[in-house]
């Protein structure tokens, strides 16, 4: 039933613009025949809307892998640093969540490990809504941040980085097998801000994949089942996805390819000082208005990467 909703919403919204299209053809002529200035502005500011929501369109149409319409769950790691990475990981993080604001997804905190002094160490959530898999994946892999440190007292020039790593949520009758006895559950005082229960109970769970050394967390529910439910609900998008990491690389070995180190490959860049730039180290893209991609105008990398995989 999702499925076939998402499809006659993409009917209706096509045959809309379609229609819309139509109407506006009608009012150009009208207006050309009729010499009206004001009418030669209305169709120039409808013309605008009306493409990009046939762009948003587009980009969807490219949205063709089998789990792209899935809801996403993303994880920002900080990398060698200390406070500079854990800053930054605070900074992508409220870029995610403002992009996911404005395309009009949820997003739900699942784990936040604050840093020591600033910032974050890591941080998980969920990005629920149609085709937020789909756009998010691209951003997997490292993120480089150059900038005057402000934690710096002498103002010198540093670099950081952070791990992004996107998964699509599994479903429910898909079938990831977790053996009770491959796992160990750990509980913890959760910290941070969430309530009375915070470190007064031991509510905070990390349950560890003991044949991959996969390991998962959740701190942000008050109850310790809840954050079990949760971190299982991970494990299991994070097994599915190993399992289809490996059959990935069998099917590269066929065909004789060379597949990058997801940890290793630096996909994008951030340069706030000498210069402002963000490029995308894949496809090329970038943008000099780095104020407005941290504030979550990334549709033009995400644009750009799903038309290099077509």
């Amino acid at each position: 039933m999702p499925e076939l909703t998402a499809l006659k919403d993409e009917v209706q919204l096509f045959t809309e613009l379609y229609q819309e299209a139509e109407d506006l053809k009608v009012l150009c002529q009208l207006g050309a025949e009729a010499g009206d200035a004001e009418i030669a502005q209305e169709v120039a500011a409808t013309l605008a809307g009306l493409r990009q929501r046939y762009d948003n369109l587009e980009l969807a149409a490219m949205l063709s892998g089998p789990y792209d319409g899935k809801s996403a769950i993303v994880s920002l790691h900080a990398g060698a640093g200390g406070t500079e990475a854990q800053d930054w990981v605070s900074m992508l993080l409220r870029m995610y969540t403002r992009w996911a604001e404005k395309s009009g997804y949820k997003v739900e905190m699942w784990d936040l490990l604050p840093g020591d002094e600033a910032g974050v160490k890591s941080a998980t959530f969920l990005v629920s809504g149609p085709n937020a898999y789909g756009y998010l994946k691209g951003e997997r892999g490292v993120h480089r941040l150059v900038r005057h440190s402000p934690f710096d007292t002498a103002g010198r020039r540093h670099t950081s980085f952070s791990s992004v790593d996107v998964i699509p949520e599994v479903d429910h009758d898909i079938e990831v097998e977790i053996k009770p006895e491959d796992i160990r559950l750990d509980t913890y005082r959760a910290g941070g801000a969430g309530g009375q229960h915070v470190n007064k109970t031991d509510s905070a769970v990390r349950i560890t994949h003991l044949p991959t050394g996969v390991v998962v967390t959740c701190q942000n529910e008050r109850s310790q089942h809840s954050n079990r439910v949760t971190a299982m609900r991970i494990l299991k998008a994070r097994l599915f996805d190993l399992k289809c990491q490996e059959e990935e690389k069998k099917l590269a070995a066929l065909r004789g390819e060379q597949r990058e180190i997801a940890w290793g490959s630096q996909i994008r860049s951030y340069v706030f000082e000498p210069y402002t730039l963000v490029k995308d180290h894949r496809t090329g893209e970038q943008s000099g208005n780095v104020q407005a991609v941290m504030d979550g105008d990334i549709d033009n990398f995400i644009s750009a990467y799903l038309k290099l995989k077509l």
